[in-house]
């Protein structure tokens, strides 16, 4: 007889990206010159100072168990970030590290939902978020947006779809896949809108940090000390193999969290908490701040070449590193398209079929997380397949 694994596994989708990267892999390992714009990975190397204090944790033999909630000085430096840059007290005791943003968001979901509930979150969206919520029997409730939208849930769209079920919402700002931004203005409003619900709002800040052209850079935060934010050292503080992120709870949940972590995680790896405490340092800071100017070029760079390639962006991106276009209208399976362009033309980008459902079949996602160079070999390179392909 064979075995009979969980249910909720045919709710969870293979996340394709992933998959794609891998074929990406085994090509480059071929000998095929690979241009990777499908993975949100920075190339910059972990800023200098943070690297050293890791190599110092591990010869310093600092790498025991710490506290579930994580060590003690880091939630306080995490505390004093938040009030530096962005004018806001927010207690340590309310701040837990965690393996991984995503850890943070698995935390959130055990937090705030029960099974048969659902949240609210946008389409497109990062994918990962909806499998957690089917983990715990919960239920991603999926809402349409586009660039009417800004590609952000507004207040209209989450009275108009509020239900029986639902139990909160899950915003992104900078969002995956699209580097849109929610505006202070409409931030409040939804956070007043679900609080008359009586409803959680998780507000996924994990790109914080890489915001360009002046956008704002609002956390939910500096509105409400009542919503739950995640964040993460992999983006803007370029730590993403170290796995650390953290999470914002409100006071009362603090007791609540920390059962939650003791269980699941024991505690995040102590040599990358270790190592994260110089990533607040001013040296550490200018290679960031560095980082987030070169981020903007590429960003300039890729959007111009896309448009002139035929691809629709309605709106330049604000945030993250990410460009999420419609294909040229005669290309009509992103899936396929991105099959053959990395097949055929050594490009890999993920189909718009990984975020959701909302016109996924006409959109891809660009990353834009490698050098000029390499976007450069990659618009090459997508030039000569759109001769083919369309």
């Amino acid at each position: 007889m064979r075995q009979k694994y969980a249910k909720r596994l045919a709710n969870i989708q293979p996340f394709k990206v992933m998959k794609l990267l891998a074929r990406a892999n085994e090509l480059e390992a071929m000998g095929r010159p690979i241009v990777h714009m499908e993975v949100g990975e920075p190339d910059f190397v972990t800023p200098q100072p943070v690297l050293e204090a890791g190599i110092r944790a591990i010869r310093e033999g600092r790498t025991k168990y710490t506290p579930a909630a994580g060590l003690y000085e880091l939630r306080q430096k995490i505390s004093t970030f938040y009030l530096s840059d962005y004018g806001v007290e927010v207690a340590p005791e309310r701040i837990f590290i965690t393996a991984g943003g995503s850890g943070a968001l698995l935390l959130a979901a055990a937090l705030t939902i029960n099974s048969g509930e659902g949240l609210l979150m946008s389409d497109p969206g990062y994918p990962c978020n909806r499998h957690f919520l089917s983990s715990f029997g919960a239920e991603a409730q999926l809402v349409p947006v586009s660039s009417t939208d800004g590609y952000q849930l507004t207040a209209d769209l989450i009275r108009q779809n509020w239900c029986q079920t639902t139990r909160g919402v899950m915003l992104a700002s900078p969002a995956n896949p699209t580097g849109a931004i929610l505006l202070p203005d409409a931030l409040t409003e939804i956070i007043d809108y679900v609080g008359q619900q009586n409803g959680h709002v998780i507000v996924d800040e994990i790109y914080h940090g890489l915001f360009y052209s002046n956008a704002a850079s609002t956390s939910a935060l500096e509105i409400s000390d009542q919503v739950v934010v995640v964040n993460s050292f992999s983006k803007y503080f370029g730590m993403t193999g170290w796995r650390l992120g953290w999470l914002v709870v409100p006071e009362d949940a603090a007791d609540s969290v920390d059962k939650l972590a003791q269980n699941l995680f024991i505690c995040a790896s102590s040599i990358a908490q270790y190592a994260a405490l110089e990533a607040f340092t001013e040296t550490a800071r200018q290679e960031m701040e560095t980082n987030r100017f070169e981020f903007e070029v590429r960003r300039d760079f890729l959007v111009k070449n896309l448009r002139e390639l035929g691809f629709e962006i309605p709106l330049e991106p604000q945030g993250a590193f990410y460009v999420y276009a419609k294909l040229p209208a005669n290309i009509i399976n992103s899936e396929d398209f991105c099959s053959r362009l990395l097949e055929e033309f050594n490009v890999a980008i993920t189909p718009g079929t990984d975020f959701g459902y909302f016109e996924a079949d006409r959109h891809v996602r660009f990353s834009y997380a490698r050098n000029l160079q390499v976007l450069r070999s990659g618009i090459d390179n997508i030039r000569q397949a759109l001769k083919v392909l369309v």
